[in-house]
């Protein structure tokens, strides 16, 4: 787990209003679990992706402000690539991973998150983003 997740305070329930997410997930069942806990929290999202191939065509359509990734996707495809490419064009990643020993650059992921994926860090993780996002408007 990344130290740089703050502590989750009490939000209201749009706190994450105005907020662009992809979410990139092989597993169905739990992206669609995100999309609905993340649309409650007032957030966009912009679809679901289970490839790299999915998440580029839904990046060439709009640009996220934060995208959620899991390591491991479809057909055993690894997301290193993927997680880099989003990094090196200033979208904020949130690493999703059922492996404790995900190895990435501190600096290509804003928190890496364990599966089960506890809805206080997931939430802090992007509220933190929300925050800078809205600074720099």
């Amino acid at each position: 787990m990344s130290s740089d997740v703050p502590e989750a305070p009490e939000n209201d329930p749009a706190d994450l209003n105005g907020l662009w997410v992809l979410i990139v997930e092989d597993s169905w069942a739990l992206g669609t679990s995100l999309q609905k806990l993340l649309e409650s929290r007032g957030a966009n999202v912009m679809g679901l992706a289970a490839t790299a191939a999915e998440a580029e065509r839904l990046i060439a359509q709009r640009t996220p402000d934060v995208a959620l990734v899991d390591i491991n996707l479809r057909r055993g495809e690894q997301s290193h690539a993927l997680i880099d490419r989003l990094h090196d064009r200033g979208i904020r990643v949130v690493v999703i991973t059922g492996y404790s020993g995900a190895s990435l650059p501190p600096s290509k992921a804003a928190a890496i998150l364990q599966k089960p994926i506890r809805e206080d860090l997931l939430l802090a993780s992007l509220r933190a983003g929300n925050v800078q996002r809205d600074r720099k408007e």
